[in-house]
């Protein structure tokens, strides 16, 4: 991700690199060099937490300490996207003036990190009634080829609706109209959240490990 398509929003260097901390905690060493931890290190925040994802559990480089370390399930969807149902919500996209609204659901809902500019990853949509944001979904990540969906949230007294299955299959069909891949990752042990990714046409790709440190 940060040596490629979305390399304009990474800090760091060839040794470690992590993304732009408006948008996220997320970061990367090259290898475990004694070097490239060092340059991970580095890169920790005074204050929160610096995320990294890998296939396999990844050691605290020195300087740093273990806030908290979890398995993912990496999912990807490579067949077509499902097609819209009957009667389900207007979908309307989101950006800079639907900010604050976008992150006072991911602060309810907790869908994965989020910053002051997560919203600006890529296309976000969301459903309203009334004026009041009650759903939304978007993309984080673009691999080649590839586009991670993310953000997916509802309000707890909005659940039960279909929104985020409409929210992530808008998403799907937006990502497959630009030639993506969908993929994604969730909690191993959410077993509702994987079952519903599961019928939208996903499958769990690998389990990926990840860590979350901050400063001593």
């Amino acid at each position: 991700m940060l040596t490629g398509r979305q390399a304009h929003l990474a800090e760091g260097d060839r040794q470690a690199v992590r993304i732009d901390r408006g948008y996220g905690p997320f970061a990367a060493a090259a290898d475990r060099s004694a070097a490239a931890q060092a340059g991970l290190a580095a890169l920790v925040p005074a204050e929160g937490e610096l995320w990294i994802v890998e296939g396999e559990a990844w050691p605290v480089p020195p300087g740093a300490r273990e806030v908290k370390r979890a398995v993912l399930a990496q999912m990807v969807a490579e067949g077509p996207p499902p097609e819209a149902r009957p009667g389900e919500p207007a979908i309307v996209a989101l950006g800079d003036a639907d900010a604050a609204d976008m992150a006072a659901l991911a602060n309810h809902a907790r869908p994965g990190p989020w910053g002051p500019k997560t919203h600006r990853y890529g296309p976000f949509f969301g459903v309203r009634e009334d004026g009041r944001l009650l759903a939304m979904a978007g993309q984080r990540m673009l691999m080649p080829g590839m586009a991670e969906l993310s953000g997916v949230a509802t309000w707890e007294d909005c659940r039960g609706r279909g929104l985020a299955r409409a929210l992530i299959g808008h998403v799907m069909r937006a990502m497959a109209a630009h030639g993506e891949t969908p993929f994604l990752h969730s909690y191993a042990d959410n077993a509702g959240a994987i079952a519903l990714y599961e019928s939208l046409g996903f499958h769990i790709r690998r389990e990926v490990q990840v860590l979350a440190i901050a400063a001593i």
